[in-house]
């Protein structure tokens, strides 16, 4: 007997490359509505955004691909993979806010699919999909691309960097494309973000390996050849951006500031100058967590499945290298300065083992303890959520509708101690602020209720699936209204909004001047494309390369400051300050004011 249409389609359906095909759609769908979507807008923030942006254009403007300038001056401080990838897109694509963003929104796409990967080579093809799903609508990631950081790409490294060492794991003899590939995902990452790149993955891998007791493979993985490719691709950079930068007279070259200072003095904190400060330690394993939000709910089973006996199965092997991948990372950190995003290369780890027990949770019987223990985890999170929604709600009804047109600034309380934090401005919040953002917050609201409830809902009809697609589906809205919400802030954030009136009146010999530090305002330099001038001692990002003999005159003095004011050149100048010292018993004239900042000049325009 034939069989039937339908029968025959269900079978196509069925088979593997149709899953995969459907699992990729669905994830590069779920990207792009996540993270395509947001690559517009807002402008590029002060900073760290802009500062690494700006390194980029002047890496085309100079045609410079070994040293990194940031407002003429060399910028020594970091590796150059993800400059090198801004650079390029600005090449194919021009100068803009997308095109500085596309290179990390891709990594993410490629951090997504390599988690795919490496979820379906040891759970299988649901496995894989789960861990991918997790990552992908995690909040951890999303957060952390906002802004130009490299973090996630050293995620994707080690993620591509392990998928090679399993391999290696399956093979009698493992072959050169493993081998060589580990290598060459080592010497990326080194290039990514200096000697991190190399010691994470070589203790992830070293550590579980004596867990297993077979440190023997190590000699199996063609040392000597791999060692070769790694330095062929890690080492030209290293050695001609020493021999660009060595030192000159009184100042240090490129080697010490770069491996010293950089690598070892800001691990012990001994950095110079001093760099940020370090989240406290219970607030820097807690983040971790709430970074895999909504996943986190499922983490405690997915941890009982990690098995420490010797002898076991390829996921449960898998399971104990990716508990380790995490915990190298979560400890190295705990002995040094931290920042809260520094967590982030653990979040694939964590997604592979949170997708691998949502995997186990589908394919088992309805009245199983893996079911009754998501449930357990949904209700818990519903919990959660309500309560969060209840203070949420409390917040909105707070809430003060503010006058039209009003600046978000100045409804802001300030504190300055904590904008060395990533997040610090957001403390800055009052009941008056939040009437910028009730619709964002209303809507934040009903995603999580929604999603929190349905997955519940769901989980208790014995449906998991079904469940975890809403908790994935709740986090589209979400994202889409933090992405909202991260734009009306933006004007604290960023001084784009005064590059403007800038470049509409700049004419060639006038000056920028920023009263304070240059990253306080980098977006200035950025936006009009023009070097600016910095009234301040040298610190922060330039202090280095100021050092050196042919670094251009960047930093000012007051008396240099008052000479430049009262010469018949224009001078603009940035200032968070709304009566500034700087320019007490000196002639001015406001230009423009936004976020709490602005810009004076020193002659009526047009003059």
């Amino acid at each position: 007997m034939s069989s039937s249409p339908v029968s025959e389609t269900e079978s196509t359906l069925r088979t593997p490359a149709n899953r995969t095909f459907a699992s990729l759609l669905i994830l590069i769908s779920l990207w792009a509505a996540i993270y395509v979507a947001g690559m517009f807008t807002p402008p590029l923030l002060d900073d760290a955004d802009s500062l690494h942006a700006e390194a980029a254009r002047e890496m085309l403007q100079r045609h410079d691909w070994v040293t990194l300038y940031t407002d003429g001056i060399r910028y020594l401080e970091k590796a150059p993979l993800m400059y090198w990838g801004i650079a390029c897109s600005y090449l194919t694509f021009g100068v803009s806010d997308w095109s500085t963003r596309l290179p990390l929104v891709l990594t993410v796409l490629a951090l997504i699919l390599f988690t795919y990967l490496l979820g379906k080579r040891v759970y299988g093809e649901k496995g894989g999909f789960w861990s991918a799903l997790v990552l992908a609508t995690s909040v951890g990631p999303y957060l952390f691309t906002r802004f130009q950081i490299p973090d996630v790409m050293v995620g994707l490294w080690l993620t591509i960097g392990l998928y090679f060492f399993l391999c290696t794991l399956d093979e009698q003899q493992p072959s050169r494309l493993a081998c060589w590939g580990f290598a060459a995902t080592c010497a990326l990452n080194v290039l990514t973000k200096s000697l991190i790149g190399l010691v994470f993955p070589l203790a992830i891998i070293g550590l579980y390996l004596i867990a297993t007791g077979n440190l023997t493979h190590l000699h199996k993985m063609r040392l000597f050849s791999s060692t070769l490719v790694f330095l062929a691709i890690a080492a030209p950079w290293h050695v001609l951006a020493a021999l660009r930068n060595p030192a000159q007279g009184a100042t240090r070259g490129f080697l010490w500031f770069y491996f010293v200072n950089e690598q070892f003095l800001r691990y012990l904190n001994k950095r110079v100058p001093p760099g940020y400060d370090t989240v406290p330690l219970l607030i820097f394993w807690a983040l971790l967590l709430v970074w895999l939000l909504p996943w986190v709910i499922f983490l405690p089973q997915a941890l009982r499945e990690v098995k420490l006996r010797l002898h076991f199965d390829r996921a449960s092997k898998a399971r104990l290298l990716f508990l380790i991948w995490v915990g190298v990372i979560v400890i190295f950190f705990s002995f040094s300065t931290r920042q809260e995003y520094y967590t982030l290369p653990a979040l694939p780890g964590l997604a592979l083992l949170t997708g691998g027990w949502l995997a186990k949770e589908a394919e088992s019987s309805s009245d199983s303890l893996l079911r009754r223990a998501g449930r357990i985890s949904s209700y818990a999170f519903l919990a959660i959520v309500v309560t969060g929604c209840l203070i949420g709600l409390k917040l909105l009804l707070e809430s003060q509708i503010p006058a039209p047109g009003a600046d978000l600034a100045e409804l802001l309380k300030k504190n300055p101690a904590e904008y060395n934090l990533s997040m610090g401005h957001f403390l800055d919040l009052t009941p008056q602020a939040l009437g910028l953002f009730r619709i964002p917050l209303l809507v934040c609201l009903i995603s999580l209720f929604l999603g929190a409830g349905l997955n519940v809902l769901f989980r208790s009809q014995r449906r998991p699936i079904a469940g975890n697609i809403a908790l994935a589906a709740m986090m589209i809205p979400l994202f889409a209204c933090v992405h909202s919400g991260f734009a009306a802030f933006s004007p604290i954030l960023s001084s784009a909004s005064l590059a403007q009136p800038i470049r509409a009146n700049y004419h060639p010999g006038d000056l920028i001047v920023v009263d304070g530090e240059y990253h306080q305002a980098s977006t200035l330099n950025f936006y009009t494309g023009v070097p600016v001038l910095v009234l301040h001692e040298p610190s922060g990002n330039l202090w280095f390369g100021s050092k050196f003999p042919d670094a251009p005159h960047v930093f000012l003095t007051q008396s240099g400051f008052d000479e430049l004011w009262r010469d018949q050149n224009t001078v603009f100048l940035w200032t968070d300050q709304d009566d500034p010292k700087e320019l007490r018993g000196l002639q001015q004239l406001l230009l423009a004011k936004s976020g709490g900042k602005s810009i004076f000049t020193n002659h009526p325009l047009g003059h």
